[in-house]
């Protein structure tokens, strides 16, 4: 599938991992347990989370921890294939 019909695909989508203050470390097994399951998983990153980083370089650290594919971040919104 391209990037394009996974966009399309994720926007209809419902978050359902959320990265608070622990940060990404505490939600790596969630993730990795719901892509096991779908396609596509939708996370928001809370903005005690961020830091002084960007929700993309957050993005970035958590789909490289779970071995995911980063498919697009929208405001504090992430979708991960």
């Amino acid at each position: 599938m391209s990037t394009q019909e996974l966009r399309k695909e994720a926007h209809d989508l419902d978050v359902t991992v959320w990265v608070g203050k622990s940060g990404v470390g505490a939600v790596t097994d969630e993730l990795a347990d719901q892509l096991d399951d779908r396609k596509l998983v939708k996370v928001k990153f809370h903005r005690s989370a961020q830091g002084g980083t960007t929700v993309e370089e957050l993005a970035d650290e958590l789909a490289d921890a779970v071995g995911a594919e980063l498919v697009e971040t929208r405001g504090n919104t992430a979708v991960f294939h």
